[in-house]
């Protein structure tokens, strides 16, 4: 795609900064996609402006040839809802992980969601925290065991998708660190929405948590423990496309196709588009037996943050007629002093 008639190629959103990530680590890849995403649907390097907290993934600014703010812990999203706000003609991005996030950062990630405000948030989730050196993180699993819960955990952890449906989000994807082609994808889905979008994406931290999603990431299980989702396709997944989900009762149940009187015409079809979010929670929410939900798991438009401000401003303006500064200051009661 083109922007002012220019056509722009990953190679534009790159910055010459050397890339200061762990040989492996899965961010690498992430960052691969966004610019891959961003030469796809065509924004100007000039009109996108990346935002981040504090983490290994909020060192994403500095390789974005973009207008970017690395932030304090935690409050990249209440940057970006300024910056958005101010300046609603740029693409906004907010890199983050899951502590950055989803612990200081969680009450300003849920309003940012909850005011729809037109964000890009790219959810960096790896279950521990990197950067300080492998404590537990908000979505590490009960009994995980870290430096800082030597005896495991004895909390339960966030589900991203959970807070961002609970808090009334309009856009929330899945994506995994080794599947770049179908990140890229929905990187850009994610741009081209308007409003809040929040992508999860399970990358791999070879320090300190090696091996995290391998239950669904390996390329020898992959097939057969994700289901990517798109709006319109029938649910179907597996190595030999032979499975999908069906509804029964109030519980999604994966079956085989063919086999105990399932047909194709009993899988589900994904309607991403669907503004009751009930079957995208289910769908989101998958684990155990079940495979993990990747993709456009929910797409549905909504009036935005930003645009409301300004359409506010300019009804209150309109009824005001713009006058001078002095004048503003002289009105009331006054007192000239001779």
């Amino acid at each position: 795609m083109t922007t002012e008639g220019i056509k722009y190629e990953p190679k534009d959103y790159k910055s010459d900064q050397y890339v200061r990530w762990c040989p492996g680590c899965g961010d690498h890849a992430v960052l691969n996609c966004l610019h891959k995403a961003m030469a796809e649907v065509g924004v100007a390097p000039h009109n996108m402006a990346v935002i981040s907290g504090i983490g290994c993934s909020s060192r994403l600014p500095y390789y974005m040839n973009t207008y970017g703010f690395h932030t304090i812990h935690g409050r990249g999203a209440a940057i970006a809802t300024g910056v958005k706000t101010a300046r609603p003609d740029l693409s906004v991005w907010l890199c983050t992980g899951d502590g950055d996030c989803l612990a200081i950062g969680g009450n300003h990630f849920i309003h940012a969601v909850r005011r729809n405000v037109d964000l890009n948030i790219v959810l960096f989730n790896n279950k521990i925290y990197g950067l300080t050196k492998g404590q537990y993180s908000p979505t590490s699993d009960r009994g995980f065991v870290s430096k800082s819960s030597p005896y495991g955990t004895v909390e339960d952890p966030f589900i991203p998708a959970e807070l961002a449906f609970g808090a009334r989000g309009n856009f929330f994807a899945r994506a995994i660190d080794v599947d770049l082609k179908n990140t890229t994808e929905i990187l850009a889905a994610s741009a081209r929405h308007k409003g809040a979008s929040v992508t999860e994406v399970l990358v791999n931290c070879v320090i300190f948590n090696n091996g995290i999603h391998k239950s669904v990431t390996d390329k020898d299980v992959r097939a057969d423990r994700t289901i990517f989702l798109r709006h319109g396709e029938k649910m179907i997944y597996g190595a030999n496309k032979d499975k999908g989900i069906v509804l029964e009762g109030l519980k999604l149940k994966s079956v085989t196709i063919g086999q105990d009187g399932y047909t194709i015409d009993d899988i589900l079809v994904h309607d991403a588009h669907e503004k009751d979010n009930t079957l995208h929670t289910m769908l989101a929410m998958m684990s155990g037996e079940m495979p993990i939900a990747l993709g456009v798991i929910r797409d549905v438009e909504g009036p935005t943050y930003d645009t409301a401000v300004h359409q506010q401003i300019e009804e209150v303006q309109a009824k005001n007629p713009t006058r001078k500064l002095r004048e503003v200051i002289m009105q009331g009661d006054v007192w000239e002093i001779k």
